[in-house]
């Protein structure tokens, strides 16, 4: 693999991802000294307060990390197959999972009961400092909630000490509420994992690494590398001084963490993201060096999508033993063919190869071609693209109709 490398990389080409789901891991980085959260003081499950526990989801709140000198307090919504009433065996413990909410987000509790009607027990938080509104509709501040999810709290606001910053607390917040859902007695603690969602994908980046407990996480859409080339490069890093920028980098982007992932991690993210564009993102999954795979869709959505259908069957592969995903290996390109291999227990009926030419500044804009790619056995095959494309991947389908990619290569 690394002479493949390295005849790539004489060729031009910078290929994302070396180790995928399937294939060796490599060993973690250690965490930076840096790090600012105190890992075993949250893996201590918090006090927990029951709002309500008639419903089939569950409403709770849980303490946080002090915010300004004072106590907080985190909304939640909890759910699992006992709460829904379609499974009352006694003792039983399930999967379960941590639901993590991207940007204008909330406890959401049709998350949570999606995921306890697949048989887990589920707990999505609210990371912005909120409650459920009066009859569901729309959330209000807590009395005692952290800090607000806005782009002047998680980027402007220098002078705040690290721990009353946004994304200390939100990290802190997702830890708690995995240590207090090992904690339940109908949860099986040895299979939990962590699902977020834009910012949640961001957020799911960091706790990937610095909580080990977890057998999965799937990051959607969220990455690292802000400041290179997302949403926020231009309406707040622009305006951050250098040396704050530096200190935010080192804090609170993904980058700084990631290596050091011990997770399985399954990345899903758009070719043109309007807020993660791909050399970002593929840059990121570059630098985990646990076992991890990757799904790339033409023109996805960015949205809270709960349902996404790999999420969930990656979910279900790790913390259920099913039928994994496939694995595409990084692409080859030489000698005008593209090629890369697949592990899979599945068969592959569909095979594309994508690229483009637009320059990644332009990510959410820029056009894709798509081309067929020949299955042959475990091996894809296709014209390779041409030379000025600056971004190529190719994915492959199953037979359930599962669709994962290959690593992308950023030129």
């Amino acid at each position: 693999m690394t002479a493949l490398l390295s005849r790539i990389c004489a060729a031009g080409l910078i290929v994302l991802g070396l180790a995928s789901l399937g294939l060796a891991a490599e060993v973690p980085a250690p965490l930076p000294p840096s790090t600012p959260w105190d890992l075993k003081a949250l893996e201590k499950a918090p006090a927990v307060e029951w709002l309500d526990r008639t419903a089939k989801v569950h409403t709770l709140l849980y303490e946080g990390e002090p915010y300004k000198g004072r106590k907080t307090h985190v909304y939640a919504r909890y759910a699992s197959p006992r709460t829904l009433g379609v499974d009352t065996t006694d003792g039983k413990k399930y999967p379960a999972v941590v639901l993590v909410h991207g940007g204008g987000g909330h406890a959401f509790p049709q998350w949570a009961e999606l995921y306890a009607k697949r048989g887990y027990a589920a707990i999505a938080m609210d990371l912005a400092g909120n409650k459920e509104g009066e009859g569901g509709k729309k959330t209000e501040p807590l009395p005692d909630g952290g800090p607000p999810q806005d782009d002047l709290t998680k980027f402007r606001l220098p002078d705040l000490p690290d721990k009353d910053q946004w994304t200390y607390h939100a990290v802190a917040d997702v830890l708690l509420a995995h240590s207090l859902l090992r904690s339940l007695p109908e949860v099986d603690a040895d299979r939990t994992g962590v699902v977020g969602i834009s910012w949640g994908g961001y957020l799911t980046c960091i706790v990937a690494a610095v909580d080990p407990r977890f057998k999965a996480a799937v990051p959607m859409y969220g990455c690292g590398f802000l400041n290179e080339n997302s949403a926020w490069k231009d309406s707040n890093f622009k305006s951050m001084s250098p040396e704050w920028t530096k200190k935010w980098l080192s804090l609170w982007d993904p980058s700084s963490y990631v290596a050091g992932t011990r997770v399985p991690v399954f990345f899903v993210n758009g070719s043109n993201d309007p807020f993660y564009p791909l050399d970002s993102y593929a840059k990121t999954f570059a630098l985990v060096r646990s076992q991890k795979n990757i799904r790339i869709q033409l023109k996805m959505a960015h949205g809270h999508t709960f349902d996404q259908k790999e999420t969930l069957m990656f979910i279900d592969q790790c913390l259920k033993d099913a039928v994994p995903l496939p694995v595409v290996s990084e692409l080859a390109i030489r000698d005008g063919r593209a090629t890369a291999e697949v592990t899979a227990r599945t068969k592959l009926v569909e095979a594309k190869l994508y690229y483009t030419t637009g320059p990644h500044k332009e990510n959410k804009s820029r056009p894709w071609v798509e081309c067929a790619m020949a299955i042959e056995g475990n091996r894809l095959s296709a014209d390779a693209p041409p030379a000025d494309a600056t971004a190529i991947f190719a994915t492959v389908t199953d037979d359930r109709g599962a669709m994962v990619s290959s690593p992308a290569v950023i030129r």
